[in-house]
């Protein structure tokens, strides 16, 4: 039995700050300093690897924003008004939506562009700077690789953007990687939750399930409702 009420946020974000932006742009900082408007060099990069020449992209969360992206509420992405659930690394850390899995990475101030090689593939992703090896191996599962991206930001800051292949609720990773970056127990059980509110959210659009709190059957994405008549 699934329980929700409007008992105040389930998930914050990581500083209780809301971003002042447009929705396209929206996302959320990493500690434990804030990520300030991306400088001129900011990079971007498609799956092949490497730098695409030329090409420019604020955030990779712009591309969704409509009906049926989970938005719900004024059009404002879900995970900005319940607040991300991440998994700490010794690089940055790693969250996840139901669509998308985000990665930031920490890198030395001053990087540029032309320091870093990532290459981003369905089930494998590297990613190298200035020569050093950061981020290597097979992810936990299966992405779209003609959606993947990499961005740089301040020179400081590269985050990566990876589409799922499964969409679904029940679909939570519980790391990164296959057997390494795995987040411990109860970021499992919160990340679970979290998915679980945003597919309801989706299911229901006219309500907001950001601030819910939810109880009872969510492993797995919850109880399935899809045999009930409405």
């Amino acid at each position: 039995m699934t329980a929700l009420g409007p008992r105040g946020p389930a998930f914050k974000g990581d500083n209780g700050r809301s971003a002042h932006r447009p929705a396209n742009q929206l996302r959320p900082p990493l500690p434990p300093q804030p990520i300030s408007e991306p400088s001129e060099e900011h990079a971007h990069c498609g799956p092949g690897g490497g730098v695409a020449g030329g090409a420019h992209a604020r955030d990779g969360r712009s591309r969704r924003a409509g009906p049926g992206s989970g938005a719900g509420i004024e059009g404002c992405p879900f995970e900005e008004r319940s607040g991300v659930v991440p998994c700490g690394t010794p690089w940055g850390r790693w969250y996840q939506t139901l669509e998308e899995v985000f990665i930031e990475v920490r890198v030395p101030p001053g990087t540029r562009a032309k320091d870093v090689r990532c290459s981003l593939r369905s089930r494998h992703i590297s990613l190298a700077v200035c020569g050093q090896e950061l981020l290597q191996g097979k992810l936990f599962d299966s992405t779209v690789t003609d959606e993947g991206t990499w961005t740089l930001e301040d020179r400081q800051l590269i985050r990566i953007v990876l589409m799922k292949t499964n969409r679904d609720a029940g679909n939570c990773w519980t790391s990164l990687l296959e057997n390494e970056y795995a987040a411990d127990p109860w970021v499992q059980d919160q990340m679970q939750r979290k998915l679980t509110l945003e597919r309801f959210q989706r299911e229901n659009p006219g309500f907001d399930f950001s601030g819910a709190e939810i109880s009872g059957n969510y492993s797995k994405g919850g109880p399935d409702f899809s045999s009930l008549e409405k």
